[in-house]
C-alpha cells in the first residue's frame, strides 16, 4: 500500500513537472524583491542624511562668512570713532558711505541666502545689520557733526545793535537716507510718465527705481536685485528678480513683483502682488496689503523657470512684520480682497 502511495506520488509530480520549479523560484523571488525594498530605503535615508547635511553645511558656511563681514564692519567703524585728527575729518566722510554701502552689501547677502536658512538664523542676522545701521548713525553724529546756520550780533553804525543773518551762513547737510541709494542703472526722478525696460542676457544686474510720483514701470525679463526708493502713486510691473528687492518709503503705490526675497520698509497704504521663495518681510509699514503675482507678459512663463520661480509657495501671505512681535494678527498688513484685485 506504502509503496503504491509513493509510486502516485512520484506519477503526480512527473505529471507537473512546473509545480518544483514554483515551489524552488518562489522564495527566491520573493528574496529579490524584499532586497530590492531594502535597496530603496537605504538610497532614500542616503539622499535625506545628505540633504540635510548640505543644508547644515550651507548654513554654517553662511553664518561663517556672516560674521567675517560684520566684524570687519565693527573694526572699520571703531577705527573712523578714533580718528579725531584735525586732517583726518576731511577723509571721514567717504570712509562713513564706504561702511554704509558695506552693511548694504551685507543686508543684500543675508536677503539674497534667506530662502535656505532658518528663520530665528534671518531675524538674527537682520537684528545685527539694525545695530550696524544704529552704530554708523552714531558714529556719524560723533565725528562729522551736522553744520547748522549761524547767527551772529553785529552793531550798526548808528550804536544800535540788530540781529543779522551771517552774509555766507554754513548750508545744513541733507539727512542720509537710511539705505544707500546705489549708482546702478535705474529710473529715477520722474513725474507723471511711463517708464519701460526689457532686460536680456547680460543686461541683467542691478537696477533702482527712485523719487518717482505717479508713474506706471514696466520691467520685463530678468533682474538680478532691485532697489526701489521713495515712490507716491505709483503702479510697478516687473519680471522676475533673481535675487532680492529692496522696498524703501512707498506711498499710494501697486507693486506686481517676483523674487527670492523680498524685504519692505516704511511703506504706507500700499498693495503688493508677490511670488516670493521666501517670507516677506515688513518694518514700520501700516496698511499694506497682498495678494498673489499676477503678471502676464509673453516669455513670463520662461523667465519664471529660468529664475527658479515658476513655482507658487503661498509665502505672498506669509508675511513677517518684525515690529509686531505678539502672537495676534498684525494690524499692519492684511489679505487683499480678491474683489478688489487688479486682472
Amino acid at each position: 500500500m506504502e509503496e503504491a502511495a509513493a509510486a502516485a506520488a512520484a506519477a503526480a509530480d512527473l505529471s507537473d513537472p512546473n509545480q518544483t520549479a514554483d515551489t524552488t523560484l518562489a522564495p527566491a523571488t520573493a528574496n529579490r524583491k524584499h532586497a530590492a525594498m531594502l535597496e530603496r530605503l537605504s538610497n532614500r535615508k542616503q539622499s535625506l542624511t545628505r540633504k540635510s547635511s548640505d543644508s547644515f553645511e550651507s548654513t554654517s558656511s553662511f553664518l561663517l562668512r556672516f560674521s567675517q563681514f560684520k566684524l570687519s564692519i565693527e573694526s572699520n567703524l571703531a577705527c573712523c570713532r578714533q580718528s579725531v585728527a584735525p586732517d583726518s575729518k576731511s577723509n571721514l566722510k567717504s570712509d562713513l558711505e564706504r561702511i554704509s554701502m558695506s552693511i548694504s552689501d551685507l543686508e543684500k547677502l543675508v536677503a539674497e541666502n534667506s530662502y535656505f536658512l532658518p528663520t530665528y538664523e534671518v531675524r538674527s542676522c537682520l537684528k545685527t545689520i539694525s545695530d550696524l545701521k544704529q552704530t554708523i548713525e552714531d558714529v556719524t553724529s560723533e565725528v562729522v557733526p551736522r553744520k547748522k546756520f549761524a547767527f551772529k550780533s553785529k552793531k550798526a553804525s548808528s550804536g544800535v545793535v540788530k540781529d543779522e543773518i551771517d552774509p555766507e551762513p554754513q548750508s545744513i547737510e541733507p539727512e542720509q537716507p537710511r539705505f544707500p541709494i546705489r549708482e546702478s542703472p535705474g529710473f529715477r526722478d520722474k513725474e507723471n510718465d511711463v517708464l519701460a525696460k526689457e532686460f536680456k542676457g547680460s543686461e541683467m544686474g542691478e537696477f533702482t527705481i527712485s523719487d518717482l510720483s505717479s508713474c506706471d514701470v514696466r520691467l520685463t525679463g530678468c533682474l538680478r536685485s532691485l532697489f526701489i526708493h521713495r515712490l507716491r502713486n505709483c503702479k510697478m510691473y516687473t519680471g522676475p528678480v533673481f535675487g532680492s528687492v529692496l522696498i524703501e518709503e512707498v506711498e499710494g503705490c501697486v507693486f506686481v513683483l517676483a523674487s527670492h526675497q523680498i524685504r519692505i520698509h516704511h511703506a504706507r497704504g500700499s498693495d503688493f502682488y508677490l511670488r516670493v521663495r521666501s517670507r516677506p518681510i515688513i518694518e514700520d509699514c501700516t496698511g499694506v496689503r497682498f495678494a498673489p503675482y499676477c503678471l502676464r507678459y509673453e516669455g513670463v512663463d520662461k523667465d519664471l523657470r529660468e529664475s527658479n520661480l515658476d513655482e507658487e509657495t503661498g509665502n505672498w501671505e506669509n508675511v513677517d512684520d518684525f515690529r509686531w512681535l505678539r502672537a495676534v494678527q498684525s494690524p499692519n498688513w492684511m489679505v487683499l480682497p480678491e474683489s478688489e484685485r487688479v486682472g
